[in-house]
């Protein structure tokens, strides 16, 4: 069976910390409006904490879900500052960014720490989206498969059934940011070896999705790519008519 038949495309946009109330109504009333150039592609924001009240009540049966840019590996207690999973939940939350390059590097998340947030979120019914990636020096070594599979195995530990509810979006870091993206077949390459991963413990139906520098004008080529399964936006969200043009993609 081909496998890239039944997998959905899957746009998400990370908002990363930008935003205000007036300028997220802005954009999501943008979104809502130029939705019906997008077919067969799921769409979702990853707003900050303040906003997923905002977002949750725009968009709100429009077709558009949304989720959070990070959570806490606890379920509830003195974690002054954490948000944890039934919190997303509550505001109608159905994704969660987990370990995304900016909160491993900032914020020194450890491997077993991105999984083990994955797993609270999936125990809380949400669904992780696991970013992985390389850094430029990592990637110049050579060592780019030897650093996703260091990455991805606590989270594929979890086993087949956690992992069949996860997303996984490949981002290598030297292209986050930076206007440098990977090649379609560099980035097709990459996701070919995490697919291989997930087809061996049983999974290969698990979308993975490209995030670096997105953007309208190389969405198509990325998304011809038999293992790339949609994005993970960053900057480019944040443009109602770009992101609508990555989803048409």
């Amino acid at each position: 069976m081909n496998t890239a038949l039944i997998r959905k495309r899957l746009v998400i946009g990370n908002w990363k910390m930008h935003g205000t109330q007036v300028s997220n109504a802005m954009l999501l009333t943008g979104l809502c409006a130029g939705m019906a150039v997008v077919h067969d592609c799921d769409m979702a924001v990853c707003a900050p904490f303040p906003y997923l009240g905002q977002v949750a009540a725009a968009l709100h049966g429009t077709g558009i879900s949304w989720g959070a840019q990070d959570v806490s590996k606890h379920e509830q207690g003195a974690y002054t500052g954490e948000v944890a999973p039934a919190m997303l939940v509550d505001f109608g939350c159905k994704w969660v960014l987990v370990g995304h390059s900016e909160r491993r590097a900032l914020h020194g998340e450890t491997d077993g720490l991105v999984a083990e947030k994955a797993s609270a979120a999936l125990k809380a019914g949400l669904a992780p989206v696991v970013c992985v990636g390389e850094t430029q020096a990592q990637q110049q070594a050579g060592q780019t498969h030897e650093v996703i599979a260091r990455q991805l195995a606590p989270v594929l530990a979890l086993g087949a059934e956690s992992v069949a509810k996860m997303v996984l979006a490949y981002e290598p870091v030297w292209a986050i940011g930076t206007g440098l993206t990977a090649t379609p077949q560099q980035a097709q390459d990459v996701h070919a070896f995490i697919r291989a991963q997930l087809t061996e413990l049983g999974v290969p139906q698990v979308r993975v999705l490209y995030g670096g520098s997105v953007k309208a004008s190389n969405a198509l080529s990325l998304f011809a790519m038999s293992d790339i399964d949609g994005a993970l936006v960053g900057g480019a969200s944040l443009v109602p008519e770009e992101f609508l043009r990555i989803a048409a993609a």
